[in-house]
């Protein structure tokens, strides 16, 4: 073509976009679309499911790993759609193939809202009309009828209202993909926690006995730091305050012996959210045997290998931290490995720990996939750990699972009562949690707690390493069981008093001397801290009226001296059922006028005490900033040798970044 040509050509004015056209072409693929899917529905009648990729859906299928939904489509229906499709919006758009002059009766169409309304009935015109309506769309004249425009648009209209909805229902949204919902900046993750109240300021003339079990478990911690990380604030009965703050080691007195598995340390200052009252700090901290001493261990690792377990934070990372946890083991331990689903399964016999290849490949085997069956995969763990019980070693079983419980023994407390007789029986119970969206907490926590185990929560290999490389002891060796606390103020110096956090391990204070009643264990070298909030008598921090008719301290002797308060604990030896009674005063001169005299683990547990405080949204955590917490926390860093502290420091930036200090 002459360049002269080309020039003509340029010039050409383009008509302006036919209105009438658009309906047509919009039409035209409409019944186009249900044809081809008549023809394929014709297809695919009779096919049994799955027979081949363009064959008769099925709804789901299982691949080497899971289980997962099939949403495949017929590629014929595929092909029209995407071909046709986009045709009818290029003619919407552009098209030139009738002059301006047609667009002349929109105006005559029915409003697009009312002819929607019949949409369905054109929808499920059979396919033959389908093909008739398309021809004589196709050898219409070049002026349209009304009732060819009234046709068209009731089926354009109705498609281009539609087509933003199509768009986002084939997209995966945040919830059909697996994500939680978000409410602000607090996620709904799906996972279930115990509720319970946060323990309540008391009177020392009325209640002036407190009473609880520890709480070795760390499992809060790292789920909250997990959340936090991830941009949101977690659940208040995510928050157990006892749990992060025993996530950290302290550097209490150890232990001479393991006839005297622990000793008390107190110490009492200011309180720094509110300047009236007093803490007063508790920490003990296990016996840790030397390597020589240490135990046979006799482990059944039982592992959910349900199809929700199938996520890379879940058993992937579980069958790593497994594999850390079997390094340190010796010839002496032996290991037992039952999987758990659809239905449970011995995956590796009784083997010697030394045998580490074996139990390896054992591990790296396991597949996800099916329902869970955890109450069965529990009878069949203990079962293979009665039958090489150690007389004189540690037999416990390990679960690991996301939490889901849902096949089995359906009643919750029956699966408590079981547990407690196999306890009894010299087998106990831990738990490892894995991953988000279906964790239950709740039940994690019930079962360790009546297994005589402890919880925790392993969101990275590098929480797996500190649980199960560098508190292997506290997590295998029980050195001290039923260890409870029982503090008695005296009212001549203290008025109220509450303990801060252990909301669901509070006792009666008739359960301090019944050895029968249970209570947590503290494993070798395990660290623990309670702290209480004291106000002094006179003080003005009172927040309990005094009683009326009744003489406050009435019925109460006090004791001679500066007794501030009288610690009692007691705990058994492994295998013992009676108690051994400690005893230790809390004076004033254990006090210190201001909190930088406090030892830093002193004030570090301070710290996350606030933290979690702020975090919970206490009714008594005071106003203490983000800002005051970050720099006691910095002051008390201390060696930190693994960096916990570091990280902790870095959290409350996180916390404060998303629940800010109110203006």
């Amino acid at each position: 073509m002459k360049d002269d040509q080309l020039g003509k050509l340029r010039n050409i004015q383009t008509p302006a976009p036919d209105e009438a056209a658009r309906r047509r072409a919009m039409a035209a693929a409409m019944t186009a679309f249900e044809a081809a899917q008549a023809g394929e529905s014709k297809k695919t009648q009779g096919q049994a499911q799955g027979s081949r990729w363009a064959g008769r859906l099925k709804s789901i299928f299982a691949s080497k790993r899971t289980w997962i939904m099939d949403y495949r489509i017929p590629i014929g229906t595929a092909a029209v759609a995407l071909l046709l499709f986009p045709l009818g919006l290029q003619l919407y758009s552009s098209t030139s193939m009738t002059p301006p002059a047609a667009v002349t009766s929109r105006e005559a169409a029915p409003p697009p809202v009312a002819v929607a309304q019949s949409q369905p009935a054109e929808a499920a015109k059979p396919a033959t009309e389908g093909l008739v309506a398309q021809e004589r769309v196709a050898n219409a004249p070049v002026s349209p009828e009304p009732e060819a425009e009234i046709a068209a648009d009731s089926m354009a209209a109705p498609m281009a209202a539609a087509a933003p909805q199509m768009l986002t229902e084939m997209a995966p949204s945040p919830m059909t993909a697996g994500a939680p919902a978000m409410l602000g900046n607090r996620q709904e993750s799906g996972d279930t926690f115990t509720k319970f109240d946060e323990s309540p300021v008391k009177a020392v003339s009325e209640a002036p006995v407190s009473t609880f079990s520890i709480d070795v478990d760390t499992a809060s911690y790292s789920y909250v730091r997990r959340m936090l990380g991830e941009g949101f604030v977690p659940a208040p009965d995510a928050v157990r305050i006892e749990e992060l703050i025993n996530y950290f080691p302290y550097d209490y007195p150890a232990a001479a012996s393991s006839s005297e598995p622990f000793k008390p340390a107190v110490e009492v200052y200011p309180t720094p959210w509110n300047p009236k009252t007093q803490l007063v700090h508790i920490g003990i901290k296990g016996y840790e045997p030397p390597a020589g001493e240490r135990k046979p261990n006799n482990l059944v690792f039982l592992i959910d290998t349900s199809g929700s377990m199938d996520e890379a934070d879940k058993l992937p990372l579980l069958k790593r931290a497994f594999a850390l946890l079997v390094d340190q083991l010796s010839a002496a331990d032996t290991v037992s490995i039952v999987a758990y689903a659809g239905s449970a399964g011995v995956v590796l016999e009784p083997t010697h720990a030394d045998q580490k290849a074996r139990i390896l490949a054992a591990l790296d085997n396991l597949e996800a996939g099916g329902s869970t069956a955890g109450a069965e995969g529990i009878e069949l763990a203990y079962r293979l750990a009665e039958e090489n019980k150690l007389a004189n070693g540690t037999n416990r079983v390990i679960l690991a699972t996301d939490g889901d419980f849902n096949v089995g023994i359906s009643d919750p407390e029956a699966l408590k009562s079981f547990i407690k007789d196999k306890r009894a029986g010299g087998v106990s119970l831990s738990v490892l949690g894995f991953g988000q969206g279906n964790l239950d907490d709740a039940t994690m926590q019930s079962l360790a707690q009546n297994g005589n185990g402890n919880a925790s929560y392993i969101d990275s290999f590098r929480e797996a390493q500190k649980v199960l490389v560098k508190e292997i002891g506290g997590t295998l060796e029980t050195i001290a069981q039923d260890v409870k606390i029982q503090v008695e103020f005296n009212p001549s110096f203290v008025s109220e008093y509450r303990l801060i956090g252990y909301e669901t391990r509070a006792l009666n204070r008739e359960d301090f001397n019944n050895d029968k009643v249970d209570a947590g264990d503290v494993g070798a070298g395990t660290t623990v801290t309670a702290l209480y909030e004291i106000t002094p008598t006179g003080s003005g921090a009172e927040l309990i009226d005094p009683l009326r008719y009744q003489q406050q301290g009435q019925g109460v002797q006090v004791p001679a001296g500066d007794e501030i308060a009288f610690l009692k604990m007691r705990y058994k030896l492994p295998g013992s059922d009676t108690s051994t009674l400690i005893e230790t005063p809390i004076t004033r001169a254990m006090a210190v006028d201001d909190i930088a005299r406090a030892s830093s683990d002193a004030r570090f547990s301070t710290a996350v005490a606030a933290f979690g405080q702020r975090l919970k949204g206490s009714n008594y955590g005071g106003e203490m900033s983000w800002a005051a917490i970050k720099a006691l926390a910095q002051g008390a860093r201390g060696t930190d040798e693994d960096g916990y502290r570091a990280e902790f420091v870095q959290l409350v930036d996180t916390a404060a970044a998303l629940k800010p200090d109110a203006k």
